[in-house]
């Protein structure tokens, strides 16, 4: 065989290997592509049923590092997962959502590496805490099997770290993806494994107090008390990755109490301005400086009330609730607003026993001054929770509240010098 024929055959040859390789390599790259392209993608009825992306497939956008600006490099967007990629720690590296929720059902996906721990919580605040843990409860994620230590049920895949044992679990293998729902309505939590319901529990029961006194969570003040947080995911120092991450809001606000256009629904009392401007309504001091009131037409019992307020000036208010009226002489409880210093989220009973429970001192400055503030008053039955700028401020007990009924009323104080707006105030009735 001449040495021409020799060199066609080797470059035949040649040419075919290097087809095939090609060509291998060309559907590997093409089987990535549409798996990427299949995940982190809303179909139209989950569109309609209200779910939202948290998570885009390409970028960290929507997220940023637990009291940053945004997201570090210990975390990267890596064929289409968000991947924490082991830099973080104890104290540092987690990340959070932009927007807060309250009431809401959150999917998503996760692969753990081997021995991995890691974990997802909601309801997180940052203010002067510390970690994400400080405040949010935590769906745990860990490589139960692979883990180096021995660990503790409560420490396991989909507990309620610390609190609450999953139970019939059925957990892939590290390194294998999946499927995580949480879902909170009302202070009941479920927890979804791989489409099982794993465990269920209510936040801010005596049960609930009971466990975080006795556990790892009693030295943290502000651990599960908030209604409304960030969504986290923790880098524990080990691979993680996630996929799918959706949410969908569930957070009922009832109806408008205030329609942004006049005062229809509610009866001034006192000689005090109550007035529309720019959509807000606005209490000020009149001429006599005297108390005033706006109480609603209709009676209420249990609810929750969602009111937003501003001090432009003074600032001392407050919402009334089961409460009766006869002309500026206002019978029943008050949340109290007032400037910083002066207990606003505390419990007042108007002509009666004073004060029935007053904040705690290091809680003064959730207070914004001149800015707006979210106040949420949660009554049912005997009991009373309050909460400001999304951090609980009172839990109260108390028969006699727990036997009346009345109408919601805002206040403006006396002694002149006080102008405040109301805006977004939603009741929300059994």
């Amino acid at each position: 065989m001449n040495m021409n024929i020799l060199m066609a055959l080797f470059l035949c040859f040649f040419l075919v290997f290097s087809y095939n390789n090609t060509s291998e390599l060309h559907k590997e790259i093409v089987n990535i592509n549409q798996s990427v392209l299949q995940h982190n993608l809303l179909t139209e009825k989950e569109k309609e049923n209200g779910w939202r992306l948290l998570f885009d497939g390409k970028t960290t956008n929507g997220w940023r590092g637990y009291k940053q600006d945004k997201v570090k490099e210990g975390w990267q967007v890596i064929e289409g997962n968000l991947v924490a990629l082991g830099k973080g720690g104890d104290l540092g590296g987690d990340i959070i959502t932009v927007e807060q929720y309250e009431d809401f059902e959150l999917y998503i996906e996760w692969a753990i590496s081997d021995g991995g721990n890691s974990g997802i919580f909601f309801h997180v605040v940052e203010r002067d805490y510390p970690t994400v843990y400080a405040t949010g409860p935590e769906y745990q994620l860990i490589d139960d099997n692979g883990f180096q230590e021995k660990l503790e049920e409560w420490q396991k895949t989909g507990a309620n770290y610390a609190m609450h044992n999953a139970v019939n679990k059925k957990l892939m293998p590290a390194g294998e993806f999946n499927i995580s729902r949480i879902r909170v309505k009302d202070g009941i939590v479920e927890h979804w494994l791989n489409d099982e319901k794993v465990l269920e529990y209510e936040l801010w029961t005596d049960e609930w107090k009971e466990l975080v006194k006795n556990c790892k969570w009693k030295d943290y003040p502000g651990y599960g008390l908030a209604r409304k947080g960030h969504i986290g995911l923790q880098d524990h120092g080990n691979n993680v990755k996630f996929r799918n991450i959706k949410i969908r809001d569930l957070t009922d606000y009832g109806k408008p109490l205030f329609n942004r256009m006049n005062l229809d629904g509610w009866k001034i009392h006192g000689t005090e301005k109550w007035y529309i401007e720019n959509g807000d309504l606005v209490c000020e001091s009149g001429p006599d400086k005297k108390y005033g009131y706006l109480a609603t037409n209709e009676i209420y019992k249990d609810f929750i009330l969602r009111v937003e307020f501003k001090q432009e000036a003074n600032g001392n208010s407050g919402v009334f609730f089961r409460s009766s009226l006869d002309g500026t002489r206002i019978n029943g409880w008050q949340v109290e607003i007032a400037p910083r210093g002066n207990d606003s989220g505390g419990i007042y009973e108007s002509y009666g026993r004073g004060w029935l429970a007053q904040i705690r001192e290091e809680n003064e400055d959730i207070l914004k001054p001149g800015k707006w503030n979210e106040l949420i008053i949660l009554v049912k039955g005997n009991r009373v929770m309050t909460w400001l700028n999304n951090e609980l401020m009172t839990d109260l007990r108390d028969t006699k509240i727990g036997e009346a009924e009345g109408v919601v009323a805002l206040q403006i104080h006396e002694g002149g010098g006080i102008k405040v707006r109301w805006r977004n105030i939603y009741i929300n009735t059994p």
